[in-house]
Order: structure tokens, then sequence, then C-alpha cells
């Protein structure tokens, strides 16, 4: 199955032709980093507007890089929600066009199962259930188990603030340009991730909270006379959010004798989340996408619908998310 996928649900235009949900044949993305980057963060009008003028460029990259015609695509995918819903209708407006003017089926995908496929297009077969998923992004931070292909347990979620937006919170505090989650790992690596002993919440349970951590760093700046140490605090800071997230990964897995562990979604990227992983592959089969898939893509998208098919037609798409996730936990 030859699927083309869209991808636009903040501020990266993504399209992508990915075959049988495991071979990408193309992946275009055009980021809008150097647009928002004077502004701070993303600016919804702004974003929809630059979807606008890359989103049909990128189909037509995407078809001659693939070396393929509109016939050859058998099916459309699109980025449903969560996300801006501007940017959003642009993506979901182009492809509900293209199935009717290819007489394509297309399908809806919700953009955080989209990411968890991201490990699928990397590992393939590698990949068994029950499978815990921890997916950390700018907007959500969730722990999922997975049983099989569409069916998913909920088991902790964030209560405040999202691991990538306590980043990038962190990095305004700092002074720090866009995009900060990036930055304050940069600035980390030459930091002494002991210098500041920051909170770290909720221990006892698999739901996630960084407001605290948030706030523990404004009073640490409060009480510094004089030029703050960026690096120091950066890596206590971040020691701090990664102690959060893994140890309630790897304590639930262990608790439910789980063996295989994906970690998805653009904090996924962090250099010390993953080579924190990488310690664990003794214990545990951790699988990490490529730092290409880690942020928004089209080609997760596709994968996911080549995995979960059910296509509607297009004139009955809008902006309504579908997932069947679970709420509750199975842990013992």
């Amino acid at each position: 199955m030859m699927i083309l996928g869209i991808e636009s649900s903040c501020d990266e235009t993504a399209v992508a032709i990915v075959r049988d949900g495991q071979q990408i044949l193309t992946n275009q993305i055009r980021s809008q980093i150097d647009l928002h980057r004077v502004h701070g963060g993303v600016v919804p009008e702004l974003a929809s507007r630059e979807h606008l003028n890359s989103i049909h460029h990128l189909i037509e990259a995407a078809l001659a890089e693939a070396d393929l015609s509109p016939e050859a695509i058998d099916g459309l995918a699109v980025t449903q929600g969560p996300g801006l819903s501007g940017a959003l209708l642009v993506g979901l407006a182009t492809a509900q066009s293209l199935a009717w003017l290819w007489n394509k089926p297309l399908m809806g995908i919700n953009h955080l199962e989209g990411h968890i496929y991201a490990n699928f297009l990397a590992f393939g077969d590698q990949i068994r259930f029950p499978l815990l998923v921890l997916l950390v992004s700018g907007g959500h931070t969730l722990l999922i188990e997975m049983h099989e292909h569409g069916s998913y347990t909920l088991v902790g979620t964030t209560r405040d603030d999202a691991i990538g937006e306590a980043f990038d919170k962190v990095a305004r505090l700092l002074g720090l340009p866009y995009p900060g989650g990036p930055e304050v790992d940069r600035q980390a690596r030459s930091g002494n991730s002991a210098a500041f002993d920051f909170p770290r919440s909720l221990p006892d349970s698999y739901d996630f909270s960084f407001s605290g951590l948030k706030t523990a760093v404004l009073y640490a700046l409060r009480k510094i006379d004089g030029p703050p140490p960026v690096a120091d605090i950066c890596a206590s800071f971040q020691q701090a959010a990664i102690d959060s997230v893994l140890d309630k990964t790897f304590r639930y897995a262990r608790a439910r004798g789980i063996q295989q562990v994906s970690i998805t979604g653009g904090v996924s990227a962090n250099s010390l989340l993953r080579s924190r992983l990488q310690a664990l592959q003794r214990e545990f089969e951790v699988f990490m996408p490529p730092l290409a898939l880690c942020t928004d893509n089209a080609a997760m998208i596709a994968a996911c619908a080549a995995y979960r098919w059910q296509p509607v037609s297009a004139l009955n798409l809008t902006v309504r998310p579908r997932w069947p996730l679970v709420t509750g936990t199975t842990a013992g």
C-alpha cells in the first residue's frame, strides 16, 4: 500500500510517501523556526499562512522525489488533530481536495498516535506487544501501554505542563532563544547537573507534573545575585525532568513485566534522555526514533494509517482527532 501523508498540526509543513507502513520513499519537511523565532514562539496565524504557501510545493516535490504519479498512490492520510485549528485546516482541506480530485480513500490520523509509529518506521517487525510507549513532546507527556495496533491503555499523563512546554518556559526564564528545548539541552552539556536540587514531582504516581519544577527554577533565579549560572541551571533542570519521566516509565515496565519500551515525540531527541536510555538497553529493549523522525513529520502519519487503515469519505473528515485511547491504568 502506497500512502501519501500530510502533517500541518503546528509549525512544520510536511508531506511524505510511505510504502506498506515501513519504507519511506520521501519525507518532505519545511520548518517555520526562523519565521517564529523573532516572536519567541509559534504565532498561529503566521503558521497557517506559511502552511498555505508551502504545502502544494511539498506535494509536488514528494511525488517527484518518489518518481510517482497520483495514480500510483493508494490512499491519503492527514493529521486530524490535536493541533492549531487554522494549521490543521490547511492540511485537512488539502487532503480532502486531493482525495476528491484523485478519487482516493482518505484517513484522518490523531497526531499523537502518529508519533507512536515513528519507531515502527525505524524498527518495523522488531517491535512486539505489549509495548510501553513514552510520548514526550511540546504539548503532551503520556505513558501508554500498547496491546496491539489500535489498542491502548493510558497509564499516565501530565497534570499541568507537558515536558517540552517546561523546557521552553525555562528557556524563556533564562533568556535563551526559541526553540527553547534544544537550547536548554545544548547549554546543559557544559553544566553541573548537581548544582541545584530541583524536585521530582509525584514520585508515587504514574502521572507527570512539571509546573513545580518550572517554578523551582524561577525561585532559584530570584535568589541569585548577578548573572545566573545558565549551564548549571539547565543541567540541573534537565536532570530532574528526565529523571521524572524515566523513573515512572521503567517502574511501570518492571511492575508489568514489559520488556520493550518505545520513546517518541519531539523531546525524544534530547541528548540526556537518549544517553540514559542507551544505558538501559541491557535490561530492556528500548526503541528511539532517528532524529529526523522525532519531531513532527508526515511519514509517521502515513505509517500509522497503513497499520490502522480505516478510510472515510473525504467530505466527512473534520478537525476531530480519533484515537481509541482507554483511560485508566492496568498496573497491579
